[in-house]
């Protein structure tokens, strides 16, 4: 409810149709279809005796949700280097960031994560399946799946490590770069405000990038690093289900332009006092 009334905001609020907010409108969309491959099934099955899902639909499960989380990370990445570009080249961002551009980008960070994630899946699909057939968790997660192997495909696990270490990597090490930059730029800034109106447009979206990518790097990066099931369970229910949960309020209670629009949307009027 609370990425829709953002994306609903930025649908129909016409000051809020700059690329801060498309983009931040299209971060609200993917993490109601990120939540949407999980939640619903993992409440199903706190009523249901079997809890069981079929080979395919784990598989299916287990490249939706993944592909879409791979989306989040790009979709954090351009966000980053939207406020990048705005506070260090600000005369020249109306030039740079045309319509053209932005919707490039948003086309790339919806769709290379189905791209991205194509080998990993296929892979660990094509594993021998020949045992015990009970995952230990709430989602089609790769770890458990690969545990329940009955061969040990060392190649397969050196993949998909790897293309966690190009993902998660990667676009950790350039959102940093991106604010690295802007962190020299604010402080070369000779007004306070302008520094604080400056770091207040960046805190929302860095407390995002951490709480997503701190509990992601936890996980998967390092696949047999024998993380306790509990442990595995835990993790991936803060970034799967608390971590969108969250992203609305960081986001919605830090900015005066979005909580304007929602209180337009859901008709609050603010209290006015005349002189």
């Amino acid at each position: 409810m609370g990425n829709t009334a953002i994306v609903c905001a930025v649908r129909w609020d016409q000051r809020l149709h700059i690329p801060m907010y498309i983009f931040l409108g299209n971060f609200s969309l993917l993490e109601i279809c990120y939540v949407s491959t999980t939640v619903p099934n993992m409440l199903a099955n706190f009523l249901s005796t079997s809890k069981s899902i079929s080979f395919v639909g784990c598989f299916t499960q287990f490249y939706f949700f993944f592909s879409f989380g791979c989306d989040e990370g790009l979709h954090l990445c351009i966000m980053a280097f939207d406020r990048c570009l705005a506070i260090c080249h600000p005369l020249s961002y109306p030039r740079i960031m045309t319509k053209e551009l932005y919707t490039g980008l948003i086309i790339f960070a919806w769709s290379g994560g189905f791209i991205f994630f194509l080998t990993p899946v296929f892979l660990i699909s094509q594993l021998p399946y020949c045992g015990p057939n009970t995952i230990n968790h709430f989602l089609c997660d790769p770890v458990p799946l690969m545990m329940l192997s009955c061969s040990v495909d060392t190649t397969t696990q050196l993949i998909y490590s790897t293309f966690n270490v190009i993902f998660m990597i990667g676009t950790f090490v350039f959102i940093l770069c991106s604010y690295a930059v802007v962190t020299l730029t604010v402080l070369w800034m000779p007004s306070a405000t302008s520094k604080q109106k400056a770091f207040f447009t960046c805190a929302s979206h860095l407390t995002v990038v951490f709480l997503f990518f701190g509990s992601l790097m936890v996980m998967y990066v390092s696949p047999g690093s024998g993380h306790p099931v509990r442990m595995q369970k835990i993790v991936s229910l803060f970034y799967s289900v608390m971590t969108p949960l969250c992203n609305p309020l960081i986001y919605s209670l830090r900015n005066k332009e979005m909580k304007a629009a929602l209180r337009k949307i859901f008709r609050i009027e603010q209290a006015t006092h005349k002189i």
